[in-house]
């Protein structure tokens, strides 16, 4: 399932970053940040949608305090 999720992230490495760590969540085939459209595509089981977005917040936070990811 591929959905597309509006965010907050403050530079393009900071991006970089999320991106690498919400794909390291279990469960998640493919994720893209896109510092520019602040914007996150997100390929990942249906079946664990909620729990993979609560991880991918935590993700947003770790990298960089003041980011939010919008769901």
């Amino acid at each position: 399932m591929k959905k597309t999720y509006k965010m907050e992230v403050d530079c393009a490495n900071c991006a970089a970053k999320i991106e690498d760590a919400i794909r390291k969540i279990d469960g998640v085939h493919e994720a893209r940040v896109n510092f520019m459209t602040q914007k996150l595509v997100l390929d990942c089981d249906e079946a664990r949608l909620n729990d993979i977005l609560k991880e991918a917040r935590k993700a947003c936070r770790r990298v960089d305090s003041d980011s939010e990811l919008y769901c």
